[in-house]
């Protein structure tokens, strides 16, 4: 009997998203799109992560013309999107009523498959997402984030999969961000998904840690149905294990994908000349970095936490830093270090070495953390912080999106008539300030950019009067001085 392993290719979304600073445009897609139609991928990941906010904030492209080219191109491959939850595409919880008109908005103009996930596996802030996704015929991958920690064990997991599945989910993935992920770990996880669960299980990775190709042929062993690669040319590092190694190594046997060498080849040399093209995002990251096993931050963090600290001529400080990080994460129970809580974790951790003194400043984000703003933390959080945070208080225990107000009518009144349609509110809704002066500059046809914005970007930073990407030291820009608010 044979099993064929399906492939999910990143090249699209989170392959750039690792290696070149999310900047692929989608001039450089479309030109491509026809032979990846032809491979037969399970699905192309194409749309979500970090890609809304960089079309709008670096590229000058509308990203749901972006989704709907993509749809058109690509006739015979489903789309995937990473969706963050309540969270959506930012940093912080929407109201359901922005969650549900953007799901609703991402089906219609092209996606077809769901990855839906939260930072700390609280399953209260996917449930809505899930929902609607499901209710607009969208396939629903219920997902959970993989770390290390004393409060987190296989049964944890399969509890939270048995969760998500009860709640309608299609599938279930492994969400390995940051490469930890190890072979024989993969393998029981998997197996034990697969005994309990009655669903297809697919498994995602980086290579940042060096082991994704084994953890791959492992929790295939186990009976994984799908797998995250990345086409060679932009494979490896803090992106994906390359495809064609998986195809080649499975040709032949029980799990081979099927999936023709001389045409991924192709692609393979297409975005090879691509990839040229954006030498200056270039991440710079050596092809495996230990640090990520032994301090569990994600690769694309370790690269902006060098360059803010050097910003902030305090490279010096760069191990301290890196050392404080897990100290941090304790703190706050054991949080997987994905966004939005890889940055509050690594500001804090920041301002505790830069400071002199632990929590001396403590940032917004982490007491909103620490009052459950995010969510409910995997593990107890420091019962000293927990008192310099909220005094005698305690943290909310409703689903944070409980509290807030719906959204979506306030912001179409805000943006008015810079708005052309109903996905332009959603985008504004997302993120106000990046969407108004994305429709500004559409107002006026897109300007070409002088000379000393065009040498900005290509220095990797933005043309002067753009908003700047999240970053340590942005969100240490609105660190409040007091013990709580």
């Amino acid at each position: 009997m044979t099993q064929p392993v399906r492939i999910t290719d990143t090249c699209l979304r989170d392959a750039h998203q690792s290696l070149l600073a999310t900047r692929m445009r989608t001039e450089h897609m479309l030109p491509i799109a026809e032979k990846l139609d032809h491979v037969g991928y399970h699905s192309l990941e194409a749309w979500g992560g970090a890609t809304f906010d960089s079309c709008m904030r670096f590229l000058d492209e509308d990203p749901w013309e972006r989704l709907r080219q993509l749809r058109k191109a690509l006739p015979n491959t489903p789309i995937q999107m990473l969706l963050r939850g309540q969270n959506i595409l930012g940093y912080r919880h929407y109201p359901d009523d922005i969650v549900e008109r953007f799901v609703t908005l991402a089906k219609k103009n092209g996606v077809d498959i769901f990855r839906i996930f939260d930072a700390l596996n609280d399953v209260r802030n996917m449930a809505w997402a899930m929902q609607v996704a499901k209710r607009v015929g969208g396939h629903v991958q219920a997902t959970i984030c993989y770390t290390i920690s004393p409060v987190h064990s296989l049964d944890a997991f399969v509890e939270t999969a048995k969760e998500l599945a009860a709640l309608g989910a299609d599938s279930i993935c492994i969400k390995d961000m940051a490469g930890l992920l190890a072979p024989y770990p993969a393998f029981e996880l998997v197996k034990r998904l697969k005994a309990e669960i009655d669903l297809p299980i697919q498994v995602h990775t980086h290579y940042t840690s060096g082991m994704g190709t084994a953890t791959y042929l492992k929790a295939i062993e186990a009976g994984a149905d799908i797998v995250d690669t990345a086409i060679s040319s932009v494979a490896l590092g803090t992106s994906q294990p390359p495809t064609e190694t998986l195809v080649y190594i499975l040709q032949g046997g029980e799990h081979d994908t099927g999936l023709d060498l001389g045409l991924l080849s192709e692609i393979a040399a297409y975005f090879a000349r691509v990839r040229g093209e954006y030498r200056q995002f270039e991440s710079g990251l050596p092809g495996v970095d230990v640090n990520v096993l032994m301090y569990q931050v994600p690769g694309g963090m370790l690269s902006n936490l060098v360059s803010q600290l050097r910003q902030q001529k305090a490279e010096d400080r760069y191990h301290d830093v890196l050392a404080e990080m897990p100290r941090v994460r304790a703190d706050l129970g054991y949080p997987p270090l994905v966004t939005p809580t890889s940055q509050i974790v690594g500001t804090q951790a920041t301002f505790n070495v830069l400071t002199g003194e632990r929590y001396k400043v403590i940032s917004e984000e982490v007491k909103s953390y620490v009052r459950g703003l995010y969510g409910r933390p995997p593990g107890p959080i420091s019962p000293e912080l927990k008192k310099l945070v909220l005094g005698d208080e305690e943290p909310i225990a409703v689903r944070p999106a409980d509290l807030l107000e719906p959204g979506l009518e306030k912001a179409r009144a805000e943006i008015g008539e810079l708005a052309r349609s109903e996905e332009d509110v959603v985008s504004y809704a997302l993120f106000p300030t990046v969407a108004r002066e994305f429709f500004q500059r559409r107002a006026k046809g897109f300007p070409a950019p002088t000379k000393q914005a065009a040498a900005a970007v290509a220095a990797g930073g933005q043309a002067p009067g753009a908003q700047p990407p999240v970053s340590l030291w942005k969100l240490a820009s609105r660190v409040g001085r007091g013990l709580g608010r």
